[in-house]
């Protein structure tokens, strides 16, 4: 028997798929509603499709030698048994294979001739290869070489292209299963990488915000702290001096007001990023060391006074440098005044090549015991006040600066003095 000529179809799933879409002829609209399908349901119509459109293939290429055929209905039940049951294909592989295999040989070792391209067996065999592990697949392969060796022992089959025509269709095919395994592996290992790489962002994401969050705290700590310690001291200090000195009290209450505006219009700076995208945002340039004279003269306004000092040459800093000076300063500045008794304060700005110091020292409680204020004294000298209670500190202030000044990559020193003051050092990278 000499064998059809012919191409062996591309055996990959898609191509399977439009080819029986093709055969069968569907119309449009009922491939558009394959087409919203579930996947598993869609693979079992075209399957189904693929099966009986090949199977029709078969036993209409018999028709025209029906009459050396016998019995004709045998012949066509055999070429028909292998095409239908690729229906089952994805869901019963190893089964699929045998029938069709089967088939194929009984058809060869009966004797008719005229056999159609076995392109379901080489279907049955790409499906196995592509879907199987290895053991079902190297059974699968030694059981096509032994049914390749008995339909090339039956009768009508002794022409020599006959085994190389079988080899490379079922070669062609398993190759063709390798690669859409082999495929698909790649695939499942890329979304893999994928899903990592999108868990290892939103992790990045969620340091990233609590990062932003511990600096917006430490933002309004130092804000709220140092705004809110000097309208605590100026109010307290109001209440003493009247009504004998409404005119110092007056002053107490306007320093009181206008600490408010800066405290607002700071806190609208910073609070501007926290808006939605579709708001307008209310921001304004981060403090600098350039705006420190408006903290220091808030704090002598409270009644401290401050010493500052700037030694070398000053150079620019990075943005985050600046800001980290200026709140260093604000922070310890407003610790003393809430926590200290002291006398006097001094602030140091030390410029080297590529760093910048921040000193800020108090020079420790007053040796007579009375608590700093603005109104402590009245025009002859001597106390007029009830002591001024300081506001109750929450313990973040070092804590704030520490962190701070760890992510300039700089170093803290804080500590008491030889003075019996207390001091904060801090050491920063300039850039």
């Amino acid at each position: 028997m000499r064998p059809i000529r012919g191409h062996l179809a591309a055996p990959y799933d898609r191509g399977v798929t439009r080819l029986a879409a093709r055969v069968t002829g569907f119309p449009q609209h009922w491939a558009a509603r394959v087409a919203a399908l579930p996947q598993q349901r869609q693979e079992r119509i075209s399957d189904a499709g693929l099966g009986i459109a090949l199977a029709a293939v078969n036993v209409v290429s018999l028709l025209p030698y029906r009459a050396q055929l016998h019995p004709l209905w045998l012949a066509l039940v055999l070429v028909a048994a292998q095409g239908i049951p690729l229906a089952w294909r994805r869901s019963k592989v190893i089964e699929t294979m045998i029938v069709i295999g089967t088939a194929r040989v009984v058809y060869d070792k009966m004797g008719f001739g005229f056999a159609p391209l076995p392109l379901g067996p080489a279907i049955a065999f790409y499906t196995v290869i592509d879907r199987r592990g290895p053991v079902w697949r190297w059974i699968t392969i030694a059981g096509v070489a032994a049914g390749i060796t008995i339909s090339l022992a039956s009768a009508g089959h002794q022409e020599p292209y006959d085994a190389i025509f079988q080899v490379m269709i079922f070669g062609t095919a398993g190759a063709a299963g390798l690669l859409n395994r082999t495929k698909r592996a790649n695939l499942a290992a890329a979304q893999s990488r994928a899903e990592r790489a999108e868990a290892e962002l939103d992790r990045h994401a969620t340091r990233e915000a609590a990062a932003e969050r511990a600096r917006i705290a430490r933002e309004l700590h130092d804000v709220v702290a140092h705004h809110v310690s000097l309208m605590a001291v100026q109010a307290e200090a109001a209440t003493s001096l009247l009504p004998d000195k409404p005119a110092q009290a007056r002053r107490s209450v306007e320093i009181i007001g206008d600490t408010a505006r800066l405290a607002l219009t700071e806190l609208r700076r910073l609070l501007g990023v926290l808006r939605g995208p579709s708001e307008r945002l209310e921001t304004a340039p981060s403090a600098s060391l350039g705006e420190i004279g408006g903290v220091l003269d808030q704090v002598r306004g409270a009644g401290l006074p401050v010493d500052f000092e700037v030694v070398g040459t000053p150079g620019p800093l990075a943005p985050g440098v600046d800001l980290t000076a200026y709140r260093i300063v604000q922070e310890a500045l407003t610790n003393t005044i809430r926590h200290a008794r002291a006398d006097r304060a001094a602030v140091t700005l030390s410029y080297e090549p590529g760093y910048i110091t921040v000193s800020v020292a108090d020079s420790g409680p007053r040796r007579d015991g009375r608590p700093r204020g603005p109104s402590r004294r009245d025009a002859n000298g001597s106390a007029a006040v009830k002591p001024v209670s300081l506001v109750a500190g929450s313990g973040l202030g070092l804590a704030g600066i520490a962190e701070r000044v760890a992510s300039c990559g700089g170093n803290l020193t804080v500590g008491p003095t030889q003075s019996g003051g207390f001091a904060v050092t801090a050491r920063l990278p300039a850039l």
